[in-house]
């Protein structure tokens, strides 16, 4: 028996089917060495995209082939394709003396914003593209929530990274812990993850990790623990104890069973000199 069924469409009730805003895609052949990628919102190859990019090559086949996405945009003055999604089977191509050219889909958005746009609806469901990849893309097409996640790290003194840092090698108020962030700000406002992230960038911490994050707003918003100290104590105690806090946390966490980041507030809190309190003597 066949098990050949043709593509039927589903039901679409109480759905409100999107009207495409732009024209049909064009199919070309292109020299993948003609295209371009904009490093504004689209990632560096690492060494696993370079294992994987070898892998491709030596398995190119044309029934594996998925065409790139690309727009037009301008480079020097001049008109050229940027790849939107398919950077890695792009390089792969070029770099494959067998293949002179490849099919590509042109779409339309000539603009930066519209591209990473683009680039961000392309690899939203996709695993291989990390949230904070995700984020840089949104902030080059402006997204109101990830601009606002970049103004309250950059005003509280807080760099959000484009990617891991080579080698681990932090500097002081870095973080690629922008989806923890961007929760901060959902949860607090931008101004209330503002003064959280400012006491982790005061203590210099290199990087601020998502556990940092997750400690110093439990203590700054819970209310057995933030009338207690002032925040520039806190941050004074989270930088004395930068060598030992994070294994005194995991010796706490293991013991009481609590999340790791929990267990780090208590330790920042022991540490964090305490306001004193005002008590009336009845006359």
């Amino acid at each position: 028996m066949s098990d050949i069924r043709p593509i039927v469409p589903i039901d679409i009730s109480g759905l409100k089917p999107s009207v495409p805003l732009t024209a049909l895609p064009k199919c070309e052949l292109m020299d993948p060495s003609a295209l371009f990628v904009d490093g504004s919102y689209q990632r560096a190859i690492g060494e696993r995209g370079q294992r994987q990019i070898r892998r491709m090559i030596q398995r190119f086949c044309w029934t594996r082939f998925k065409p790139p996405i690309c727009a037009y945009g301008q480079h020097e003055g001049k008109a050229v394709l940027m790849v939107l999604d398919g950077q890695h089977t792009a390089i792969a191509a070029a770099s494959n003396p067998n293949v002179e050219r490849i099919p590509v889909m042109i779409v339309d958005a000539p603009e930066t914003s519209a591209q990473a746009a683009a680039f961000v609806g392309q690899n939203t469901d996709r695993l291989a593209v990390t949230p904070l990849q995700l984020h840089q893309a949104a902030v080059v097409a402006q997204d109101e929530d990830a601009v606002t996640v970049e103004q309250v790290c950059s005003r509280a003194g807080v760099t959000v990274l484009k990617g891991p840092a080579a080698h681990g090698r932090y500097r002081v108020r870095e973080t690629i812990a922008v989806t923890t962030v961007s929760g901060l700000v959902d949860r607090q406002t931008a101004m209330g993850a503002r003064r959280i992230l400012e006491v982790l960038a005061n203590a210099d911490l290199a990087p601020i990790t998502g556990h940092h994050i997750r400690a110093a707003e439990y203590l700054m918003t819970n209310k057995d623990y933030c009338q207690k100290f002032d925040p520039q104590d806190l941050t004074t105690a989270i930088s004395d104890l930068f060598l030992t806090a994070e294994d005194d946390a995991k010796v706490m966490s293991h013991a009481h069973r609590w999340p790791f980041w929990k267990a780090l507030a208590v330790v920042w809190f022991r540490k964090t000199k305490k306001r004193r309190l005002h008590l009336r003597v009845a006359a």
